[in-house]
This record gives C-alpha cells, structure tokens and sequence, in this order.
C-alpha cells in the first residue's frame, strides 16, 4: 500500500483504518479476534492504538477492561474510548473556520503525540488528507472552548460537520473519525460524492445523537429530552 510520503508514517499507518475500510461487509466475512489475546471478538468491539507502531487493534471485553487505564497499557497501548460528546454552544465562527484553512466542511483534529502537535485530517474519496493546521488558529479555538481541553491525546478528536448547512461539534473516539474517513472513500461518486454517500454521512451523524451525550463548550453536561442534534444555517 503507497503512503504519501509527506505524512508522518505513524499517522499514515493509523489512517489504514480509514483506507481498509469495505463498503459493505462480505457474506462470509472470517470472524475477528482481539488482536492482544486471540480470542473471537465481536462485530461491536473496542480497539486499542499501540503507541509505538501508531496502528489500531481490535480488543475482546477481557482486554478492555484489563487496559482501561492509561498505566495499563505500560506507554505501549492505549484503550480507545467509547464515549461520544456533542458541544451544543462550541464557538467556531466564520472567520475562525477559515482561519484554520479546512477546503472542505468535515474534518477532524486531535493531539498526536507522534508528531508533537495537532494535525487537522478531512475526508476525501482517497482517503483521510492532512491540512495544513495554522497552531495560533487552535489555540484560539482552545481558549473559546475550554472543553477542548479535556481532549485526551491520539486516541480522541475534534468532528466538525459543516457540511449542507450543518453546524455540529462533537468529541469522538478517533476510530469513529476514521470510520467516516472510511465511508466517504468507498460510497464517493463523481465530483459531488452522489446522494448514497450523503445519505450515509447523514446516518452516521444520525447514529451519533442517538448514542452520544450533550455538553456545554465548558464542559458541563446538558440533559435533553431528544437525540442531541443542532440546527442547520
């Protein structure tokens, strides 16, 4: 498989996920086990991200549990996580969003020790794309929403949905980033994506606010009555 070449070749083994990603699973597909102990895992499982090599793998229950600390994984391996935040007031305006120079409306970001920065990754039909990440522009992000913070390093990021209007913000396990990088890829058609891919982009924020809980831009938690969701311009 060719990488390209001016990425960190961490992040490009990372951005597998996205690029093995099928478009739809086979009908006899070979079962999946934890890559830790051998044991059968199944089709809703965790993953772990080794460190080292920057590669994720599938964890059974036992394994999660016995890694679900940071100490755990002994700088190896790190657990990632399975909760999903929706930040119902973030603070990115025009003017700010242009700033961090995204060509496109979807797009994530979180802290890669590997690198020793934020990188900024949108979703092509080739696959997961780094962008140029103007540093002073996130730390103006950061300090409007001090909820950013809490971000936990290479395993969590920042999914922004801008696209056809929207304006949602949320905190994800990055393998769930990488899911959609994934999708995008092998649904793509043509030169607008096709309206498959968009009905899919559409579920998979869907399945977000049926699954995910709402937060202020400060951290605080928000009880909602309905699936966490916020308006279109």
């Amino acid at each position: 498989m060719t990488e390209i070449s001016e990425h960190p070749p961490a992040l490009s083994r990372l951005r597998q996920l996205a690029r093995a990603a099928p478009a739809a699973a086979p009908a006899a597909a070979t079962e999946e086990v934890c890559e830790l102990c051998g044991e059968a895992v199944p089709d809703e499982h965790r993953h772990m991200l080794d460190l080292q090599k920057q590669r994720l793998l599938c964890a059974c229950r036992a394994c999660t549990v016995l890694m679900d600390s940071n100490a755990a994984g002994g700088g190896h391996y790190r657990l990632i996580p399975d909760r999903s935040r929706n930040v119902v007031d973030f603070d990115l305006d025009e003017l700010l969003w242009s700033n961090l120079r995204l060509p496109v409306d979807i797009a994530f970001f979180f802290h890669s020790t590997q690198a020793g920065r934020i990188v900024a990754f949108y979703p092509s039909p080739l696959g997961a794309t780094e962008s140029l990440l103007e540093l002073a522009s996130w730390d103006e992000l950061e300090a409007r929403n001090p909820i950013l913070q809490e971000l936990e390093a290479d395993v969590e990021a920042l999914l922004v949905h801008r696209a056809n209007g929207a304006r949602e913000h949320w905190l994800v396990p990055v393998d769930r980033a990488y899911a959609l990088v994934g999708l995008i890829r092998t649904r793509w058609k043509g030169f607008n994506g096709g309206k498959d891919v968009w009905e899919e982009i559409d579920r998979f924020f869907a399945d977000l606010r049926r699954s995910g809980k709402a937060f202020t831009k400060a951290g605080a938690r928000v009880k909602v009555d309905r699936p966490v969701q916020q308006g279109k311009e």
